[in-house]
């Protein structure tokens, strides 16, 4: 057993040897806790240990010896792991928890702290307790130019008073603590693990009253003290339970320590992406369901469930709520119909042109924009109507989701030679022109505007990240360069005030300004889609930034359910779940509410595997969460999928999930229609599946590669097998690019041998 103390000075000396790196600010330390569970995991007595002086304790009626492994890692230059076994040789310890602590000094509030899907730069902003679903409520902080104001979330304070935040690792998408520091030009990666045998570990960081120190504290089991995470509350009484430690225990508790070079906060970024993996362990997809499956029994539900035959429209839920009936974008709306119209049957198709028919022009607002939200076929609403205040703020982001969709289906329709009305046309360009109003006014486009009269209730955010992509084509479709213009206008102004910052916030309606993925890849399909329309590889390079940012929201590890939970019976993998937000701390079956079809042309354009690996994760997630004849779910209807991949005890609790119909269906349509079943570039001997079927090479020659392609499941599977050669990989590849490819048929449990000719 090496002790600590030559350890921390092997860490401080290694880079005299060539060996990783690590801040000379660092000193490694451990923690003993106890706690009154009567008192909500109130601290009764707190032991902690700096430096090498803990290899044997005494802590209240127990004796403990520490065992401290340092070791580099083969393949990582600068990454070295770290592994304490606490042992407890003597006596007994009652509601009590042990710590690996992380001890900083010269630490500094300028630090840009980074829990993923949890903080960015530490949440460290004004904040508000407003119960769900929370809409700004004093006129003082109501206006364009107020700044980022968050819920009641988990945070480092962001004034004066203590600064201190506890986490269960299934809270974020990694079980990881990052930093970056722009004084030292340095980046700091902790990864660690889920669990131990005492269940879920522990996540805190705790700032001095100064803010010159910091300790990052990795515990098992977890322990909230007196208050845990609630939607939009940080203050609900804990109710963990602590451990109890007997003679013989051991708690094995192991980080992995990155600290490297970086200039910038997107180094931060690229950083993780590379590494988010690292301690994952090997990763398991679930195929228990086919694609074109899932997207025949959702279709089926569409029509039995959603369709509203009196006045002819899809509604995005049940109707149990007007935010159930009709709202144009972020849940589904004028998302949902194109799916529907790119593979739906004859009966489907006639029900998506009615609802074109029946959107235009009564669901065009005065503002120019689309009504926010609906009901009972002729009710239109500005907005959220239970909070009187907020009756006509329309969520910037589906009037953006709207543009972008509907323009999808009008080329849709142009390639199926469906007539496309005047009206139609007419609303679409006036939805387009309003986004310019409200840019040339303002020069940004800002979260809330009032669906009345257009001027911005709310401001900031990037709610409008698709507005861009949408003005790409609307340019394209009208034949209007202006449009183009703006689009890099708007991106600009999104690329140096939010991406380069390393924020993205304001794309769900029910999370104020909380930072998000939602917006986050919406930027990435503006970006990418400037970058086919410009050539400008800025473009390309912004892209990619926001890439990286977004896998930051996307589970990066199958996560171990408890066996009772329904997911744990369910055998769910929780690896390319989605979170959709710091507020909501859930993951996802889905991007919401996209394909993820920009990580597919990212690779195409860049030849990084990184982010096919990211979009395998993503399309492999939504599938298992479908409510299916052959796969049951309970409480809810075959077709409905819950938007629920609960790793956190944030509402429901830890593999439970919501009853209901929601958004992730769209997104799994949209996988289905534009994210090939199996994608193949023969000539670089490369394949990767998406569908949920498994895949082989049988052989490879000069001339072709032979793959073996098996359906495990209990269904037929049609799945589209898109093939290319490295040189097409340069052809910009439109949303509808799959809608004349070839099926191919493979029968449940069956498998078909398909060679696969290279070119040249």
């Amino acid at each position: 057993m090496k002790k600590l103390i030559f350890l921390l000075a092997i860490f401080l000396s290694a880079s005299a040897f060539g060996q990783p790196e690590l801040p000379e600010n660092l000193q490694i330390g451990i923690s003993f806790k106890t706690y009154n569970t009567e008192l909500f995991n109130q601290v009764v007595h707190h032991k902690k240990l700096n430096s090498a002086a803990f290899e044997s304790v005494h802590f209240q009626n127990s004796e403990w010896k520490t065992d401290v492994t340092y070791s580099e890692v083969s393949d990582k230059k600068d990454a070295v792991d770290l592994e304490i076994i606490f042992i407890c040789t003597e006596g007994e310890l009652e509601n009590a928890s042990v710590s690996l602590d992380l001890n900083l000094s010269n630490w500094s509030t300028d630090n840009f702290v980074l829990v993923p899907a949890a903080l960015y730069n530490g949440n460290r902003y004004p904040w508000r307790r407003i119960r769900y679903s929370p809409k700004l409520m004093d006129p003082r902080d109501i206006g364009p130019d107020k700044g980022i104001i968050l819920s009641d979330v988990p945070k480092l304070n962001h004034t004066d008073g203590p600064s201190f935040l506890q986490l269960r690792s299934g809270a974020m998408s990694t079980p990881s603590v990052c930093f970056h520091d722009p004084e030292a030009n340095k980046g700091f990666i902790m990864l660690t693990h889920q669990a131990t045998k005492w269940g879920d570990n522990g996540i805190s960081i705790t700032e001095n009253k100064t803010r010159d120190e910091a300790v990052i504290s990795v515990t098992a089991p977890v322990v909230r003290e007196l208050y845990k995470y609630r939607i939009t509350d940080s203050r609900y009484p804990s109710d963990d339970i602590p451990g109890t430690f007997k003679a013989g225990d051991t708690v094995k508790l192991k980080i992995r320590l990155y600290y490297f070079d970086a200039n910038e906060r997107q180094d931060l970024f690229d950083k993780f992406a590379e590494v988010r993996k690292d301690l994952s362990g090997e990763i398991k997809h679930n195929n228990v369901l086919p694609l074109s499956e899932a997207f025949r029994i959702q279709q089926e539900k569409f029509n039995r469930d959603n369709w509203v035959e009196e006045h002819g429209y899809y509604s995005v839920g049940m109707r149990e709520n007007f935010l159930q009936d009709w709202q144009i974008g972020w849940t589904g709306g004028m998302i949902s119909t194109y799916p529907l119209l790119f593979a739906g049957n004859e009966k489907t198709e006639k029900h998506v042109i009615r609802n074109f028919d029946w959107l235009f022009p009564n669901g065009i607002s005065p503002s120019g924009f689309f009504w926010d939200s609906g009901e009972d076929g002729t009710k239109w609403y500005g907005g959220d109507i239970r909070k009187p205040h907020t009756a006509n703020w329309h969520l910037v982001r589906k009037s953006g989701d709207g543009l972008f969709y509907v323009l999808q289906q009008l080329f849709l329709m142009k390639e199926k030679g469906i007539e496309i009305k005047p009206g139609w046309e007419n609303g679409t360009k006036g939805v387009a022109e309003a986004f310019i109003k409200l840019w040339n006014d303002n020069g940004q486009l800002g979260q809330f505007v009032d669906n009345r009269t257009g001027e911005i209730r709310v401001g900031g955010s990037t709610s409008g990240g698709i507005v861009p992509a949408a003005l790409v084509l609307a340019a394209e479709y009208f034949n209007n360069p202006g449009y183009l213009e703006m689009a890099e206008q708007i991106a600009s102004y999104f690329y140096t005030n939010y991406t380069q910052k390393g924020l993205t916030c304001g794309g769900p309606g029910d999370a104020m300004q909380n930072f998000d993925s939602e917006s986050g890849y919406a930027l990435v399909e503006s970006y990418f889609a400037l970058y086919e329309a410009t050539g400008n590889k800025k473009w390309l390079q912004a892209s990619e930034d926001a890439a990286k940012q977004f896998s930051t929201w996307v589970m990066s590890y199958n996560f171990d359910f408890p066996e009772t939970s329904t997911y744990g019976k369910l055998e769910i993998e929780a690896v390319g779940a989605v979170f959709a937000n710091t507020q909501n701390t859930h993951g996802s079956p889905g991007i919401c509410t996209h394909s993820g079809l920009a990580l597919f042309k990212l690779y195409r354009a860049t030849g990084d595997a990184f982010y096919l690996d990211l979009l395998k994760d993503i399309t492999h997630a939504i599938p298992q969460c479908l409510a299916h004849p052959l796969r049951k779910m309970p409480g809810v209807k075959d077709g409905w999928i819950n938007e629920r991949i609960n790793t956190t005890d944030w509402l429901e609790g830890i593999g439970e999930m919501m009853y209901g119909s929601t958004w992730a269906e769209t997104s799994l349509m949209l996988t289905y229609i534009q994210i090939p079943g199996l994608y193949v570039v023969p000539d670089r001997s490369y394949f990767v599946c998406f569908d949920n079927l498994e895949v082989e090479l049988v052989e490879e020659n000069d001339e072709e590669m032979i793959l073996k392609i098996i359906n495990p499941t209990e269904m037929d599977a049609r799945t589209r097998i898109f093939t290319e050669s490295g040189n097409e990989q340069s052809i910009s590849l439109n949303g509808n690019y799959l809608l004349n490819s070839k099926e191919l048929v493979i029968t449940a449990g069956e498998n078909v041998v398909r060679a696969i000719k290279k070119t040249d």
